[in-house]
């Protein structure tokens, strides 16, 4: 996303730069203040509004006014190290909700973050801004790196945002703030992963703190990931499982026309997903609900490792299979 800036003198300041950077896209660049038409509603009730945000998208540069942000929006995130079964959720919830015209939003970081985008980017050809990244970097920069790509597409269907000078690098402390953009600028927040004081409870944290509607995913009691989740759930947060329990749960204003369009969703459902993905001789399926290594199946079902191993390798080609970091198995299921 680093882009060479023209004509700056030796030791540029902030306002050159800032003036380089958008010259060199006008279309698809803009800097908001308080008293920009494009600068949200959204953001005035917060107790330290922005006075100046950088944004990067399509077609920004010619915003006369907010009505990008009058849509339905959700934030979707979570852990930055979710298990496959918690990125596979993360993406297809973003991608059913946007498929309903939802803008998708969070904050491009690894793990749920980035598979939210990846999902709201994978429903194409609706109108509308498909997915808004607030970033804890000058918004010419991208952290982490290997999000580079991402970014690009995300600035090509959507909205890069930040309140940080160009230039300016990842800091701890511009995380917690970023996210108090990501709370005011939506309806609600989905958390799908999270472990105890996490930084996404922050965010949830925020959304409940200005009314917002805060949605957890629940998860095993034995996961560490789903500490986090359990605890909003406790407090009140909204269990979801399909899309339906999220459009009923925000069921106002721009989402009340998205409740019937979701009800086939889960009333037309492909429940079989959830059943054994083909033929099972060796009985293995229902012993990779839970993360289990190849001796323990072994030992299970009383077949030799070759076997074993065979079957798994269907499973993982067509998708319904996760190999986790600790050389275990677990099966995926569909949302």
């Amino acid at each position: 996303m680093q882009v060479p800036l023209p004509h700056l003198p030796a030791t540029p300041t902030p306002q050159d730069l800032t003036k380089a950077w958008l010259q060199a896209q006008p279309a698809d660049r803009a800097v908001w203040h308080p008293d920009h038409p494009a600068y949200p509603e959204r953001w005035r009730a917060l107790h330290r509004p922005p006075q100046q945000v950088w944004v990067q998208g399509c077609g920004v540069g010619d915003w006369s006014c907010d009505a990008s942000w009058q849509g339905p929006m959700l934030a979707i995130v979570g852990s930055r190290n979710p298990t496959p079964q918690g990125l596979l959720n993360a993406r297809q919830f973003a991608k059913a909700l946007r498929g309903l015209g939802v803008c998708i939003v969070s904050g491009l970081a690894l793990g749920i973050d980035g598979a939210a985008h990846e999902g709201a980017l994978a429903a194409q050809g609706l109108p509308g801004c498909a997915t808004v990244a607030f970033v804890g970097t000058g918004v010419d920069r991208v952290y982490p790196r290997r999000h580079q790509a991402l970014a690009h597409r995300v600035a090509s269907q959507g909205l890069l945002i930040s309140e940080y000078p160009l230039g300016a690098s990842a800091r701890p402390h511009h995380f917690p703030e970023r996210n108090r953009l990501i709370a005011a600028s939506v309806d609600g927040v989905l958390v799908v992963e999270a472990a105890l004081g996490s930084g996404s409870l922050i965010t949830a944290l925020m959304a409940l703190e200005m009314g917002k509607e805060v949605l957890a995913v629940p998860g095993s009691i034995h996961s560490s990931l789903a500490k986090g989740c359990h605890a909003l759930l406790r407090e009140g947060a909204t269990l979801v499982e399909t899309v339906s329990d999220i459009t009923q749960a925000l069921a106002q204003g721009p989402w009340s026309a998205l409740v019937a369009t979701a009800a086939p969703l889960v009333e037309g459902g492909t429940p079989s997903q959830d059943l054994c993905p083909g033929p099972d001789p060796l009985g293995l399926w229902p012993c990779v609900q839970a993360p289990v290594s190849i001796d323990a199946l072994c030992q299970t079902t009383g077949h030799p490792p070759e076997q074993v191993l065979a079957a798994l390798s269907e499973w993982l080609l067509m998708g319904r299979l996760a190999e986790l970091p600790s050389g275990q198995y677990q099966a995926l299921h569909a949302i």
